[in-house]
Formats: structure tokens, sequence, C-alpha cells
């Protein structure tokens, strides 16, 4: 009857594949400490995915080189919010039957408009 909290999801089953900071940091060209900011500053997310282990960065959410185009102005309206990293993470994961997909997919795919829409209406 009762949903499962995003909070409550297993982000290690629901993420099919994650990486540390200094393989986000090569993959982005930069430094480890600025993907620390970017994180900080939201335009990059990361949890942990496995009790005892460290944060990590989805890898979805590295494409070409690049933070995956919408993400970063994504994750400041989630934040605004008030959802965190996990509750962010897990809700970009979770498929959804009318987009279709996951809201991460629609965002590699250039579709953000949609994903955008549908976290201002969960402010509400």
């Amino acid at each position: 009857m009762s949903e499962t909290r995003l909070a409550d999801h297993d982000l290690a089953a629901l993420v099919p594949e994650w990486i540390d900071w200094a393989e986000t940091a090569r993959l982005l060209d930069v430094t480890v400490g600025k993907v620390k900011t970017m994180i900080r500053d939201h335009d990059l997310a990361a949890a942990v995915p496995v009790p005892g282990e460290g944060q990590k960065v989805p890898a979805a959410f590295v494409q070409d080189g690049l933070v995956v185009k919408g993400l970063p102005g994504l994750l400041t309206l989630m934040h605004d919010n008030r959802y965190d990293d996990r509750e962010i993470i897990a809700w970009l994961f979770l498929d959804q039957d009318d987009l279709p997909g996951a809201p991460i997919d629609a965002l590699r795919e250039n579709r953000g408009t949609e994903v955008k829409r549908r976290a201002q209406a969960m402010a509400f």
C-alpha cells in the first residue's frame, strides 16, 4: 500500500555502474578537488552505494567527457526542494512508466525538459 521512500532504495542495485572521484576526475579531465567542488555545488551528485565504501558518482552522470546536459540544473532544483543526493540519485534511476524509462536515460538522450517538469512537480 505504501510506496518505498526514495531514501530507502538500494542504490547499489538501482545504479548499474559507479565510479570513484578519481575516475570521475579522469573522465571529466579535472582534478579530484574539482570533483569535490562540483558535488558541493550540485553540478554532480554522489552517494555511498555500499556501506563501508566511500562516496561514488553514478557513471551515467558523465557522457563524452562532460557532465550530462541538464543534470546540474536538475540537481539544484531538487536540492532547493529539500531532496538530498541519495534521494535524487534513486529518483533519476527509477523507471517511470510514462517517461519511458528512467529520468537519467531521458537526460542522456537530450530529453531533459520532461524530466525537469516532473522534478518541479515533486515539490508540490
